[in-house]
């Protein structure tokens, strides 16, 4: 089965997701609870891939962060 899979960037104002943050299906808006996969790329950046339970359609998102640094 092929797939198609855009990517969406997104930019995070908490350190923590909340409900509301978590992304919609942009076909049919049903809301995603977990990605299916993540993987983390250089420079910060974590990529997550998103499957709709409803429709199928999948994306993917990339968030940066700021790397904590222990004194």
């Amino acid at each position: 089965m092929s797939a198609l899979a855009e990517v969406l960037s997104t930019t995070s104002t908490s350190h923590s997701p909340r409900g509301s943050d978590l992304p919609t299906c942009p076909v049919c808006a049903d809301s995603m609870v977990a990605a299916e996969a993540s993987a983390y790329l250089a420079d910060n950046v974590v990529s997550y891939l998103w499957t709709c339970d409803t429709c199928g359609y999948g994306f993917v998102t990339k968030h940066s962060f700021k790397r904590l640094s222990c004194n």
